[in-house]
């Protein structure tokens, strides 16, 4: 069986998502769901999805304490869903390629410290790109470097907000991102 740990920040519909995608699928289960916000909304439809909640503090998320603990759990995939803290190095050396990460833009354009939400949209639709997209990636040491899983975009219109093109970025995540993360459990060794 693959476990999986879904690090989230804010509303947890990319983890309401997923959860409903590996549902049926007796092979993959949802191990627990990392937090290091006390206010997210994840934190309600993990509840009701009955998937256990970490929360976690900076100094305990830094922590070989917190490595070790997700190496006891066994698990098979890290997956950020909208989790706002960079990952330690040390976490990465402990999950080579087992970490993954989706970006709302089409790296490595619009990536990097500062850019996650509303701000990658903002400076898209500032600087009049014909495309955007999602970019589903390995975490490494590094802001938004890691390889490239997949990419999926979707066009501006000439009046595109960042508002109206969260909308549509919205749609491509909820599409293509559970089924990149199959692709990566079953691509496992």
């Amino acid at each position: 069986m693959k476990r999986l740990s879904i690090f989230v920040s804010g509303n947890g519909t990319n983890l309401q998502r997923i959860a409903e995608y590996f549902l049926e699928d007796y092979d993959t289960r949802i191990v627990n769901v990392v937090c290091n916000n006390p206010k997210a909304y994840a934190i309600e439809r993990a509840k009701k999805l009955r998937i256990p909640v970490k929360m976690v503090g900076k100094q305990e998320f830094n922590s070989a304490a917190f490595v070790k603990e997700m190496q006891d759990l066994g698990i098979d995939l890290i997956v950020l869903a909208g989790f706002l803290w960079k990952i330690p190095e040390e976490l990465v050396k402990a999950f080579p390629n087992k970490i993954v990460n989706i970006h709302p833009a089409l790296l490595p354009k619009y990536g990097g410290k500062g850019f996650y939400g509303e701000h990658v949209h903002e400076a898209v639709v500032a600087a009049k790109e014909p495309y955007s997209g999602i970019t589903v990636h390995y975490v490494n040491e590094l802001y938004d470097s890691g390889e490239i899983i997949m990419q999926a975009q979707v066009r501006l219109d000439e009046k595109e907000t960042p508002d109206s093109l969260a909308a549509k970025i919205h749609k491509l995540e909820q599409a293509y991102f559970p089924v990149a993360i199959d692709y990566v459990l079953r691509s496992q060794n």
